[in-house]
């Protein structure tokens, strides 16, 4: 949510006391006057932003009228009566934004603001995984783009996984794109999995002759793979007590291997509620950041390196321009739009 501000001034002192922990001093001042025109712009275009949790400190905690996890802003941009939506994330959520609001101009600061995730499957893909496997649903995570979500039955998102493969009642489902999101998705389930695309099997059946539940996709996260059981074994030598949250688009083994595994918002509210000494997110560190300004009686280590280059690209400036430029307009194809409509609704009404 955004600071409340009569003037710069105002704003600055309001950025210092919140964000003195994790903005350097030097960079305050030029943030907040950034931050104050870009509020002061939003009022004039009658426009809402939304806010990644992975948006960086000075951005998300100043502009953003509501901020939270994918399924959190998807939902929020089903309801805005704003004419203008800048969506301060990367383009699989600026283009749901638009499929859920088709009448609204919906802006990304960046153009460059994509997803290695998003990148490794196409519509063309889903389309030859149901020609192999007929009559299986496909679940889609919302991290594809818009022609991928339109060949989907359903899609999900980290927090609503599990949930969403269960209201299926099916005896296999195909799930894309992320290959360690269903990997934990069939842990939690029970479920086994295969991954036919690098080495094909007859439907339903593995090298063994077992009967399957799931089938996925060698996608990954750029971000999230690069966490390793080592990582967390190095962390704890170092500070026994600490508590590990990982996000599941990590490993199956550092899933595991930490204390608590769940979307953005649910790692959030796991800090908020749980009384430890110490926290370390294994997820995008501007989140990390943006929890410690947040709970500054809380001891959030200062271990992450791993910031997502994507959503990188989104920065108070852009945010600026987007605005007064009306730039980077989101098109999602009408016949696009509706079919991925049906699978994003159906999403959102499981919850």
């Amino acid at each position: 949510m955004s600071l409340v501000a009569t003037d710069v001034d105002n704003l600055y002192c309001q950025m210092e006391q919140k964000l003195q922990r994790v903005v350097p001093p030097d960079e305050l001042r030029y943030k907040a006057e950034l931050a104050y025109e870009i509020i002061e712009l939003k009022r004039q275009r009658n426009a809402v932003i939304l806010g990644h949790n992975y948006m960086e400190p000075a951005l998300f905690h100043t502009v953003p009228d509501i901020t939270g996890d994918s399924l959190g802003l998807s939902r929020e941009a089903s309801r805005t009566e704003k004419d203008i939506i800048v969506f301060c994330g990367v383009k699989f959520m600026a283009e749901t934004a638009k499929i859920l609001n088709p009448e609204k101009t919906v802006l990304i600061p960046s153009p460059k603001a994509g997803c290695s995730l998003a990148e490794s499957i196409s519509a063309a893909d889903v389309r030859k995984l149901r020609e192999k496997y007929p009559g299986v649903p496909v679940v889609t995570y919302v991290n594809t783009y818009a022609d991928v979500k339109a060949e989907s039955d359903v899609c999900c998102t980290s927090s609503n996984a599990k949930a969403v493969v269960e209201s299926l009642e099916s005896d296999q489902v195909i799930f894309l794109p992320d290959e360690y999101l269903a990997g934990n998705v069939a842990r939690e389930t029970g479920k086994s999995i295969i991954f036919p695309t690098t080495s094909p099997k007859p439907a339903g059946k593995n090298d063994n002759g077992v009967q399957y539940d799931l089938i996925g996709w060698h996608g990954r996260c750029e971000v999230h793979e690069q966490f390793t059981v080592q990582d967390i074994e190095n962390i704890r030598a170092q500070f026994p007590e600490v508590v590990i949250l990982a996000h599941p688009e990590c490993s199956i083994e550092v899933v595991e291997a930490a204390d608590y595994s769940g979307s953005t918002s649910a790692m959030i509210q796991y800090v908020e509620e749980v009384d430890a000494d110490r926290y370390l997110l294994l997820t995008e560190c501007s989140m990390g950041d943006n929890i410690a300004a947040e709970n500054p009686h809380k001891e959030m280590l200062r271990l992450c390196s791993v910031r997502c280059p994507h959503m990188n690209e989104i920065t108070l400036e852009m945010t600026r321009d987007a605005l007064i430029h009306t730039q980077y307009e989101v098109h999602v194809p009408e016949g696009v739009r509706v079919r991925a409509k049906r699978a994003v609704d159906r999403m959102l009404e499981i919850g």
